[in-house]
């Protein structure tokens, strides 16, 4: 969430009475998926500030409601086909319970990715969602039910995706409708050495340009539908962690950044970077195209990797040529707020100025080490415990926007619901609400019509703000114990490799781990 900066266009209010779209009814036998993806919420000014003028956002026609055939079958469910991570900032999204998103369902198969070709790597639960060694969203191709498709028709499958990519642009869409002003391309560790990282074979078969291509002109599609903004992403790579030199790590952020130029996003972001060096890297060459660079870090107040305190990574930063600064994944809402914080204070006492960027997982994470979530022994299989409630995220959005933070957005296990409650916490300063809150009602005030009295009398803001949510796990620990392995950018067990893992290196993996 921005507040809209001298270079963005105001964006349009979302429409009231606008589709839900399909899927949205509940069909016995078909649950729904939960996806997750990164999204944001830039708030144009209501009032004059320090950046301008107030912006009053203009009215838009809503777009047809799409009719459902009566007895139809459930609609194909995207499975999440991100870059190679884990929303980091790149995640598994879905809609809402109560339908914030445009649609809900299985998809055609009820499977998801080949489970010895695709991985799921850290970070998969975001929508940004779970993660995969693929670049994009898709449901695994077969004819068989039950079996899993031969590497023919899965490279059919990829090479389909890339020219239709149907549901990354549902994905796209739930989060418009549910207030984002920014699509984010779904180019998270979508960089050539990545893509051929460990057995990976993205890179080879479909090519690290054409997966850019593909995410770019999805998004600009998608974001026409809401006049939102479409920015190009970058995140760290394979090759500063196997100790590649300045000249070769900004080779690879360059492939990428000639997609975005030719594609023309409209700013762009280098983000998820555990090491401000190479964050610096990354803003130097995006800044090569004249746009607007975002920076952020998966850092806590410890700073980064190698020791550089928030402040002054904030500091390199912007002398680098970032506009807007901030943090991204590793780390819950309370954490991210807090090494913002001296962000700020940092770049207060340097006399630079730059507008605040954060987007925390949607998992609560007081116990996390230096190094964030991915130390979690949950991490990335069973975090669900540590969900946060659209209750915590509009606590969040709020303390967010006092900090001074105008791009306000999640990262790993944000769904559309989520960033509605960012937009419905933040509705007064954006002077609307999103087309998802027609049928939501603000605070559970639509709980006053439940058949039992004790429900209606949850159809109020004091009991949901004051709640504390219990886990129903009566043998678990509240906390947990990060394995926190102390490795990072020159140790052995970070240095990169095309191959694909071996059962050595596992093993040698297994002996050191502890439960």
């Amino acid at each position: 969430v921005q507040t809209h900066p001298p270079w963005a266009p105001a964006p349009l209010p979302r429409g009231r009475g606008a589709a839900a779209g399909r899927g949205q009814r509940w069909r016995r036998g078909v649950g729904r998926r939960r996806r997750a993806a990164r999204s944001s919420v830039p708030i144009p000014h209501t009032a004059r500030t320090q950046h301008g003028p107030a912006l009053r956002p203009p009215t838009r026609t809503a777009p047809e409601e799409e009719e459902e055939e009566e007895g139809a079958g459930p609609p194909p469910w995207p499975r999440s086909r991100l870059s190679p991570l884990g929303l980091g900032a790149e995640d598994e999204g879905g809609g809402s319970p109560e339908g914030s998103g445009t649609g809900q369902g299985r998809d055609r198969t009820g499977r998801g990715c080949h489970p010895q070709r695709c991985p799921p790597p850290a970070g998969a639960i975001r929508g940004q969602a779970a993660r995969c060694g693929h670049p994009l969203l898709r449901a695994e191709p077969s004819d068989r039910l039950g079996q899993p498709a031969s590497p023919g028709e899965q490279d059919a499958a990829d090479r389909q995706e890339l020219e239709t990519g149907q549901e990354v642009r549902q994905l796209h869409r739930e989060f418009l409708r549910a207030g984002s002003n920014v699509l984010q391309t779904f180019t998270f560790y979508a960089s050539e050495d990545k893509l051929e990282n460990r057995g990976n074979y993205v890179a080879e078969k479909i090519t690290c340009q054409k997966v850019n291509e593909a995410a770019c002109d999805i998004a600009k599609e998608v974001a026409t539908e809401g006049d939102a903004l479409v920015a190009g992403g970058v995140s760290q790579t394979p090759s500063y962690l196997s100790c590649k030199d300045k000249a070769e790590v900004k080779a690879v952020f360059r492939k990428q950044l000639e997609v975005f130029m030719k594609k023309n996003v409209d700013f762009l972001i280098a983000e998820y970077f555990e090491h401000v060096e190479e964050a610096v890297w990354a803003v130097e060459v995006l800044k090569e195209s004249g746009k607007p660079v975002a920076a952020t870090m998966c850092i806590g107040p410890e700073g980064d990797m190698h020791g550089v305190p928030p402040g002054q990574c904030a500091v390199q930063l912007v002398k680098a040529g970032a506009s807007i600064v901030g943090v991204n994944c590793h780390f819950d809402a309370e954490t991210c707020l807090q090494t913002v914080k001296l962000m700020k204070e940092g770049l207060q006492a340097a006399k630079l100025k730059a507008h605040l960027m954060s987007q925390p997982l949607a998992f609560h994470t007081p116990d996390c080490g230096k190094q964030g979530f991915i130390d979690l022994p949950e991490f990335p299989f069973a975090l669900e415990p540590r969900i946060v409630s659209r209750w915590d995220v509009q606590k969040y959005a709020r303390k967010a926007y006092d900090l001074g933070i105008r791009y306000i957005g999640g990262c790993c296990g944000f769904e559309p619901y989520h960033i509605r409650a960012i937009a419905e916490e933040l509705a007064p300063e954006r002077g609307f609400l999103p087309e998802a809150s027609e049928k939501h009602g603000s605070w559970g005030n639509s709980l006053s019509m439940h058949t039992k009295p004790w429900v209606r009398a949850r159809a109020r803001k004091e009991y949901w703000e004051n709640l504390k949510p219990a886990s129903g796990r009566p043998y678990c620990p509240s906390m947990s114990k990060p394995d926190g392995w102390g490795v990072t950018k020159g140790a052995k067990e970070l240095m990169q490799q095309k191959e694909a893992t071996t059962e050595q290196q596992l093993k040698e993996l297994f002996q050191k781990q502890k439960f």
